[in-house]
């Protein structure tokens, strides 16, 4: 609303559409915003997207990969069927090591500490790569299933419904190992179905895309930028958001 006024206030008219787009967690709030404040936006446009649902959504997906990944690194190749167990895609592996490193670790004791900050005590944000078993509040331990009630109830606060009220395009790509298609795209298609909107729901299987086009380097003959179907979901978009607001 802020951003509608400062454009009246500077062209001398208020926009006529209004898109949200965004990737990861910013795809998250693209759905969020759809849900629960369709009235600000003309469509919008997820790329990659988070899923918070129920089922604790990343806090259950991170865990196994945490505890797995060290373990293949050191030629437990049993460790492999469990990450892809956990709905890794098969062929995004040269990705693992990177997201182990950089963003698997990161992101669950930071979303983790949101939601649920008594399970690692006093600690602010956990300890980084601790080992299975090894200290009270390792986040590699985490089982979202046997938390508490109250952290449920947090997680639930904060989670989509699929009950979109505009258009929306979803672009996953298919070799995503930080947010999977399995556990993520795939949930909230099906989350838009039940909610009764698959109308207004569009989604796209990027075949080769990983989570950032920057990964695409890791192996160019494997993973493909996604770049080039953003901007075709968003041409798609204007054509298609646009009458069905109208009506």
């Amino acid at each position: 609303m802020a951003a509608k006024e400062v454009a009246r206030q500077h062209y001398g008219r208020a926009p006529g559409v209004t898109y949200a787009a965004g990737l990861s967690a910013g795809g998250y709030l693209v759905r969020w915003q759809l849900e629960h404040y369709p009235e600000l936006y003309t469509g919008g446009i997820d790329w990659n997207a988070l899923v918070f649902t129920q089922d604790g959504g990343l806090l259950a997906t991170l865990p196994p990969a945490l505890r797995a990944y060290p373990r293949l690194a050191k030629g437990d190749r049993s460790a492999l069927d469990e990450i892809l167990a956990a709905g890794y895609p098969k062929d995004s592996e040269s990705q693992w090591g990177y997201h182990y490193n950089k963003q698997w670790d990161l992101l669950q004791r930071v979303v983790r500490e949101e939601v649920d900050p008594d399970y690692d005590g006093d600690r602010q944000g956990g300890t980084p790569f601790c080992p299975p078993g090894s200290t009270p509040g390792c986040d590699t331990d985490y089982d979202f299933a046997s938390r508490p009630e109250s952290v449920h109830r947090a997680v639930e606060r904060i989670s989509l419904t699929g009950d979109i009220k505009r258009p929306l395009i979803s672009i996953q790509g298919t070799l995503d190992a930080l947010t999977p298609p399995a556990t993520f795209g795939d949930v909230y298609d099906r989350m838009v179905t039940a909610a009764g909107r698959a109308p207004l729901h569009r989604y796209v299987h990027v075949p080769g895309g990983t989570h950032t086009d920057g990964l695409v380097v890791i192996d160019a003959k494997t993973y493909k930028p996604m770049l080039p179907s953003f901007v075709a979901a968003f041409n798609e978009l204007e054509g298609w958001a646009r009458p069905t607001t109208r009506s």
